[in-house]
């Protein structure tokens, strides 16, 4: 039934006398208003009452209800909600609705409609009425008090989003922080995880480690500049994919005995993160000058310069090559450097060599094999013959000669960059580059050195000078096809000792003297095998 319908018929009800319905023992009351406007309070509730606290209009109190044979007596109430008010239209009886049957109470339950209409079974049962939509939970109840309007779709959109906006600014601020300090490595403490099976750095203990900028990339990883306390350190990082280098080189520093001037000096190591963001560090003594490469790049060198370099670089070679039972450190063994280049050559504050970068090496145990290893590895550029031909044999000589002959390469670029020689000095270059360029693959190295034996040109013009005329001679004996042939490192540190005492006490104007004097210099007995 509609609600004009409803209205309607409720006009005649009101007017309905009292009498017993037939077929009922029973009579019923109803709250009876006609279009009076209500406000009241609640029961069990948001509800309205007919005995609120302000009344205006035609007001008829109770009402007694009766109607047609079998037919059963009902209640009702109507109503609007005006801007949160609500506004009686009208109470009293209604007759025989069967959707009305059995309700104690007067609930209206469609949504939103446009006139709020309610019946109930019962004496003055819509003495109260309540709004209770049927599609809302929980029920949003009839109320004389201002309700605030409900937000548009747009607004709820917006509230809804502007937390998810919030949210996802703050992820994106933590990743970029995150990434940010991962490249810039804040202060933290070191070690701050165990090594696995390697022994913790005794020597960092916790102390803050704060890294500050990268100054070398290479093959394996990246070396940044570090503070330690008051001092200034490096650091190596590998990433995960080259844990063996790391570990390889960090074994390497441990062995008994590695602790020497011309070494580079290790401090600790450690794993920082975990799972695939799993880093490995050495943490080393930091040399401002850098690599000997990248020195020679930006400086020339003098006579004595060279003469220095050249000295502690074969020194600390010598060393590393050499097994020493007796060591107060207990054996140190030999070891092979299987890379070594003047990038691995550091130089320190007063020029004096040290070496560096064993993520390559190889230590030779008393009567034990060097083990499954791989002969081809390396720097192609400075890969002896027999290496670049997949020939050598593995035993500690053959590794030990293969430094040898990378030796000569960097003593070649030594005499590149050094201003004695009475020519022109020309821009850096590395061993080769004229021939293969910068970046030879392997059958170019094969062909130049192999096939070609082809080796770095050496000038005319270092002929002329005393010192570098022995160093070239000290170079091709280094570089020689046949390993056999080539100096040790300690032969060679004893010749650059050598040629410097020669030159120091050569006066410039002695100079026919000097030419007999290298004619007739009087060499150490060449050592052909290590």
């Amino acid at each position: 039934m509609g609600s004009a319908t409803k209205l309607a018929f409720s006009v005649f009800l009101i007017s309905c006398s009292s009498g017993a319905i037939l077929g009922r023992s029973d009579t019923q009351e109803c709250i009876h208003y006609n279009y009076s406007p209500v406000s009241s309070g609640s029961s069990g509730g948001s509800s309205l009452s007919s005995g609120g606290s302000e009344s205006r209009g035609n007001l008829s109190g109770v009402v007694t209800c009766s109607g047609e044979k079998d037919k059963r007596l009902h209640c009702f109430a109507t109503w609007k909600n005006m801007s949160g008010e609500v506004r009686v239209v009208k109470q009293g009886c209604w007759l025989d609705d069967p959707d009305c049957y059995n309700r104690t109470e007067c609930v209206e339950r469609k949504d939103a409609p446009e006139v709020f209409f309610c019946c109930c079974e019962g004496s003055l049962c819509n003495s109260q009425f309540f709004y209770r939509p049927a599609s809302s939970q929980p029920p949003v109840h009839t109320t004389t008090k201002p309700v605030a309007p409900q937000p548009t779709v747009l607004s709820t959109l917006m509230i809804s989003l502007v937390p998810i906006m919030a949210i996802s600014l703050v992820f994106l601020f933590s990743f970029w922080m995150y990434r940010h300090h991962k490249l810039a490595y804040p202060p933290v403490l070191v070690p701050t995880q165990d090594p696995g099976p390697l022994p913790p750095s005794p020597l960092l203990g916790q102390k803050p480690l704060q890294l500050l900028e990268v100054k070398a990339r290479g093959r394996f990883g990246c070396v940044w500049k570090a503070r330690l306390l008051s001092e200034y350190v490096a650091v190596k990082i590998f990433p995960l994919q080259n844990k063996h280098s790391w570990q390889n080189e960090y074994e390497m520093f441990c062995v008994s005995g590695m602790r020497h001037e011309n070494l580079l000096q290790f401090i600790g190591g450690e794993k920082r993160g975990s799972d695939t963001e799993l880093e490995l560090w050495l943490i080393t003594a930091y040399h401002e000058k850098g690599s000997l490469c990248d020195y020679l790049k930006a400086n020339v060198l003098s006579w004595s310069e060279l003469c220095l370099i050249a000295q502690s670089m074969s020194r600390g070679l010598a060393y590393l090559h050499q097994d020493i039972p007796g060591h107060k450190d207990g054996h140190k063994p030999a070891i092979a450097h299987r890379d070594f280049k003047s990038k691995n050559v550091l130089l320190k504050s007063n020029l004096t060599a040290c070496i560096a970068d064993f993520g390559l090496a190889l230590r030779f145990e008393a009567g034990t094999s060097p083990g499954d290893t791989h002969g081809q590895v390396g720097t192609r550029r400075y890969m002896a013959p027999e290496v670049l031909e997949g020939a050598i044999s593995f035993q500690r000589d053959s590794f030990l000669r293969i430094d040898m002959y990378a030796v000569g390469l960097v003593l070649w670029e030594l005499a590149s960059r050094c201003k004695a020689a009475d020519g022109p000095l020309d821009e850096y270059m590395l061993p080769y580059e004229e021939e293969v360029g910068q970046h030879p693959s392997l059958e170019d190295m094969q062909e130049v050195v192999v096939h070609k034996k082809l080796r770095p040109t050496l000038r005319e013009c270092w002929q002329k000078h005393t010192g570098l005329a022995a160093l070239c001679e000290t170079m091709e004996e280094c570089w020689d096809g046949e390993a056999e042939a080539r100096l040790s490192a300690g032969c060679v540190e004893e010749r650059v000792v050598q040629m410097q005492r020669q030159t120091s006490v050569t006066a410039p104007e002695d100079i026919v003297t000097v030419v007999t004097m290298v004619t007739n210099v009087d060499y150490p007995p060449k050592e052909s095998s290590l």
